[in-house]
This record gives C-alpha cells, structure tokens and sequence, in this order.
C-alpha cells in the first residue's frame, strides 16, 4: 500500500491527509499561543512605566487572566475546521468551543473591572475604594457572569427571552425569602458608593464606639476601644446615627477651672491669659476662650474652650493632660489658688432650759 492510497482511505469521513493536517494545526496553534502570550507578557512589562502605563498594564493583566482551557478551545477549533463529522458531533464542536470562549470573555471582563477599581484605589483618586472592593467586585461579579451566561445561551441557540421570564418570577419568589439578605447586601452597596465612613475610621454607633476594620457584604466590623470586635449588620448601621469621628478635623476640649473666692481681682484678670499662653504650649491647638462664667456657692467657675487638631482617638484625652499640667505650674507661679467645696457649718449653744414658779 502506497502512501498515496493511505492518504485517500478514511477514518470517521476524513482522509489520513485530514487527519494530519488537523493534527498539524492543533499542535502548532497550542504551541504558538502560549509563546505569544509569554511574548506579549514580556513587552507589556518591558514598557510598563511609560506613558501609557495604564494601558500596557490593562494588556498584561488581561494576558495573565488568560486562561489555558481558552488556549485548548482555539487549538481545537483551528483543527476541528479542516476536519468533516456528524452533525451531532459537530454541533457538540461547536457547544464547548462557544462556552470555552465566553468563559474567556467573562475571565477578561472581570479581570478588566478589578484592574480599573484597583488602579483607581491606588493611585488615590478614590482611596477610600479600597475598604468596599470585595462589595463592588461581588456586584460586578454577578453581573458580569450573569450576562455572560444569557449569551453563550443564547449564541448556542437557547431562547433566552422565555429563560429571562421565568428567572424574573423566580427571583421574585427568592427575593421575598432571603429579603433580609438582600438588605444587608443592598445596604452594602450604597455604604460602597456613598462612602459614610472607610476601613480605619473611628465610628460612634448609639452605645458602640471602635474602629472600622472590615466592610463586609453582609456586615461591618469594628474593633472596640476595649479590644473586642463589633459586628453590626449593614442594613442596621444605615438606620442608625453614625458619628464618624474618624473624619474630625479639629476636636474640641470644653471644661471649667474653680478658683477660691478670695482671689483678688488683679489675678481674676491674668486667668484667661495664663490659659491661653498654656493653649499655645500645645501643637496645633487654638485657644478660644476663658471666660467667668458663673458664680457658685464655694468657687469661681472660668469656663475655658480650645480645638486641637485631629489625628487620633487619643490627641483630645494627651491634650487635656499636657493643658491641666501647664495651667497648675503657672497658676502656682501666679500665687491663684483653686477652690474646693467648703460649707460653713454654724453651731449656736442650746438654748436655757425654762425655770417653773415656785409652787406651781
């Protein structure tokens, strides 16, 4: 037998010929690729501090998240073009190479979204994006593999449209059962995009205070003053009134100094500025004002009021403690003394024990 004849007798409805020629063209295209991949990934980095970073760095995203099942598909689409086969096993060709390519085409979308959101996070055009990622990355994740999902579907000939209304009264039926859930995810989006507060604030919530260390799809966590962990639920957190302390620019510190009655008037004078040279004293404080504010049963009340600038939870309470130290050195200096409560207690003899006439 010539090779010529081998060449003309068949195998499943294709020639040896067809065979190798097939054969030929899935092993070249599973070759190439991944070598135009590693190509395409060395000049993406090469180039990635230019001027078109973003760009070239998007390429060698989308190269990386390139996935080898995508590389199988094409390899075998390329040979399974030269070769001829039942129309049942060329319609099942024709299924997995149209679900190996959206499969790609969603691996892609979402490798997209992630890059942008994370780029955007760190280059600080959005940083407080950062903390609600996985929130923003769960609702494209659904969107995106649910999309993708209706067109492969449709691509392969499904009727979509039925499909769409059926889901729609499904989900209906599911959102009424899992409604608190929806809620809570619902809640987390909008705390995502409107930004209330972001991973490191410090939050007051009614009688819970700490600081935000995860915003989760469900629930945020705040870690105590006192070291345990707060879970409150999203949709409960946007119901109520958050303070968010985290986000203070300046503290204030409100409180009053009681000095003795008797301290002359000369030395009443010199209190608020005493006070306010001690404000000075402090860095990025601002002294407001001290003033007498009320005359009281034992003392004399100067209220006095500053801002400090604010960093941490702490700046107010290290404040506080620097200013009363500086205001008892330079109040002892100044001979001004503080008053303590006093009540004059008045004891009057008893009186004389009333005589009776004699006789009576």
């Amino acid at each position: 037998m010539d090779w010529q004849s081998l060449a003309r007798d068949t195998l499943l409805g294709n020639s040896l010929e067809d065979w190798v020629l097939a054969a030929l063209a899935f092993a070249l295209t599973f070759t190439i690729l991944p070598l135009l991949r590693r190509s395409l990934r060395a000049r993406a980095r090469r180039y990635a501090g230019g001027e078109q970073a973003g760009a070239v760095g998007l390429i060698a995203h989308l190269i990386e998240r390139t996935s080898r099942l995508v590389v199988w598909t094409v390899a075998l689409f390329a040979a399974e073009r030269i070769l001829t086969w039942p129309h049942r096993i060329d319609h099942l060709f024709d299924v997995l190479i149209a679900l190996g390519i959206w499969f790609q085409i969603g691996l892609w979308l979402m490798a997209a979204v992630r890059f942008g959101l994370t780029r955007r996070s760190a280059t600080g055009h959005d940083p407080g994006l950062a903390g609600s990622l996985n929130i923003v990355m769960f609702v494209a994740r659904l969107i995106i593999w649910g999309v993708v999902l209706l067109l492969a579907l449709g691509n392969l000939g499904v009727n979509i449209t039925a499909l769409v209304a059926g889901l729609g009264v499904g989900g209906i039926a599911i959102a009424l059962a899992v409604q608190t859930i929806l809620g809570d995810l619902f809640a987390s989006l909008s705390i995502a995009l409107d930004k209330p507060f972001l991973v490191g604030d410090l939050l007051r919530v009614d009688d819970c205070e700490g600081t935000v260390e995860q915003i989760g799809i469900k629930s945020t966590r705040l870690r105590s003053v006192t070291g345990e962990e707060i879970i409150l639920s999203n949709t409960d957190l946007l119901k109520s009134r958050v303070r968010n302390l985290g986000r203070m620019q300046r503290r204030r510190g409100l409180f009053q100094l009681a000095l003795a009655f008797d301290t002359p008037p000369d030395q009443l004078d010199r209190v608020p500025q005493l006070v306010a040279d001690a404000v000075a004293k402090l860095p990025d404080a601002r002294f407001e004002h001290c003033l007498l504010k009320e005359i009281g049963e034992s003392a004399l009340k100067f209220e006095v009021l500053f801002f400090i600038g604010h960093q941490q939870a702490s700046d107010l309470t290290v404040a506080l403690d620097a200013l009363n130290r500086q205001i008892l050195r330079s109040f002892a200096a100044a001979g001004i003394a503080f008053a303590y409560p006093t009540r004059t207690i008045e004891v009057r003899p008893p009186a004389a024990a009333a005589t009776l006439p004699a006789g009576g």
